[in-house]
């Protein structure tokens, strides 16, 4: 068995692209019953954010499983295999292992250490799993990378440094207010920004908010979703004197708030400080009303200045966790690679107490007045024995398996048998699991 991924990303594929790849929530249960019906699969999770969307699945052979995968989505989404190669990527074995857990732990995200992908890994796999999709190996998978992601996020600073404008600029007014959360806040812009400002405010749980905007209905309109207050800008004066923060998030030829018309509102705020953040480009607010008494005022090269150094310290902690990561897939390819021992486990054990059985069958034949407590000791005794001779062997093919590479592994598993000729049982356990298969079908 073999694990491969197969995906479109950010890094391949513009959002024109991207969105052409997309499974709704209607369509997303068919799609993932049919890639597992699919040819060569074995199991299968669709991952899909709004900057990605991964197959990961186990084939039995990987050139097929490639082929009947890409030819699934080319199906699926009527594009042409020509087409869709231009876009996609593919990993497969120890890098496609070692790409679920970047992936789970935002080290493959647009914005590094993001957390929200975790959750969009979590509820993909839940999906498939709830589905039949997964089996032994994906269930291991996706379950480790899943528990690993979580103690990233925990006990890492990765996620822990902002590395957006929005972000930052909440964080550096945070930083001076011990009740942050009682604060009044003007957010002046209704647009995309705006909108973000707000919504990051929420999760600080700030509820005084009033969004002014050039269009009073468009402020009402984002004010409406967000069950906050809007004005319109001709009231800026009025909710300016009652603001604790003022992030203006408008792009204007001319500034919106100048230190002149500022002078004579503060005049009315009775020396409250006035902390103002400028995140608009070109700048809505006059560079001059930082010289105002009272008013702190930050433009978009003060946050930029913040977001780099917390790029940095996310680079920093991403090294650690990829050296963390490199642990996790060693552990999960020695996992991998016992599973090929469990056959020949299962083969000894069988062939150790039929022998036993026929050994007690022989002494019950001879021995036939012999008690039943006296015939369950010795049972108990040989089957002692037993178990003693073959924990070696168990013990140090395991071993051996465990740490070699894929010939000397198959040749090692090769010795083991011919050692302790246990083809007949290998054939038996073939045959038993074709015939359960055929049951199936």
């Amino acid at each position: 068995m073999n694990i491969i991924v197969i995906g479109i990303n950010y890094n391949t594929a513009p959002v024109k692209v991207r969105e052409c790849f997309t499974f709704n929530e209607e369509n997303k249960t068919i799609a993932i019953q049919t890639l597992h019906k699919t040819k060569s699969v074995q199991e299968c999770v669709i991952v899909e954010t709004c900057n990605r969307t991964e197959i990961y699945a186990v084939v039995d052979n990987l050139h097929t499983g490639k082929h009947y995968i890409k030819s699934f989505l080319s199906t699926w989404f009527n594009i042409s295999k020509v087409e869709l190669e231009k876009s996609l990527y593919s990993k497969e074995k120890q890098d496609a292992v070692n790409h679920l857990f970047r992936v789970a732990s935002g080290l493959d995200s647009m914005i590094l250490g993001e957390t929200q992908i975790l959750g969009q890994v979590k509820s993909s796999f839940f999906q498939s799993q709830n589905l039949k999709a997964t089996g032994k190996i994906f269930n291991r998978l996706f379950k480790q990378s899943i528990t690993f992601a979580k103690g990233v996020h925990t006990n890492t600073s990765i996620g822990k440094n902002a590395v957006s404008v929005g972000y930052a600029a909440i964080e550096l007014i945070k930083q001076t207010f011990e009740d942050f959360d009682n604060k009044s806040v003007v957010i002046l812009g209704a647009g995309k920004m705006g909108e973000l400002t707000a919504k990051l405010l929420d999760v600080y749980k700030i509820s005084n908010i009033t969004v002014v905007n050039r269009t009073y209905e468009r402020a009402k309109r984002l004010a409406d979703r967000l069950k906050v207050k809007a004005l319109a800008i001709e009231d800026l004066s009025l909710a300016i004197k009652k603001a604790d923060i003022v992030f203006s998030t408008i792009r204007a030829e001319n500034y919106i708030i100048n230190s002149q018309d500022l002078q004579l509102v503060l005049k009315e705020r009775s020396h409250r400080p006035l902390y103002m953040v400028d995140i608009a480009v070109p700048r809505s607010l006059d560079p001059d009303i930082n010289r105002l008494d009272n008013v702190i005022l930050y433009n978009i090269d003060d946050l930029n200045g913040i977001v780099k150094f917390n790029l940095k310290k996310r680079a920093q902690e991403a090294e650690k966790i990829e050296q963390m990561i490199d642990g996790e897939v060693v552990l999960f390819k020695t996992w991998l690679n016992s599973l090929e021992v469990v056959p020949l486990i299962t083969a000894l054990h069988s062939k150790s107490f039929t022998i036993q059985e026929e050994a007690l069958r022989s002494i019950e034949n001879k021995l036939p007045s012999l008690s039943e407590r006296e015939l369950k000791t010795i049972r108990k005794h040989t089957k002692s024995i037993v178990n003693q001779m073959i924990h070696g062997p168990l013990k140090e093919i395991k071993g051996l398996v465990a740490h070699s590479n894929q010939k000397d592994r198959e040749d090692i598993l090769e010795l083991f048998i011919k050692i302790f000729a246990l083809e007949e049982e290998i054939i038996g356990q073939i045959k038993e699991a074709y015939q359960h298969e055929e049951m199936a079908l």
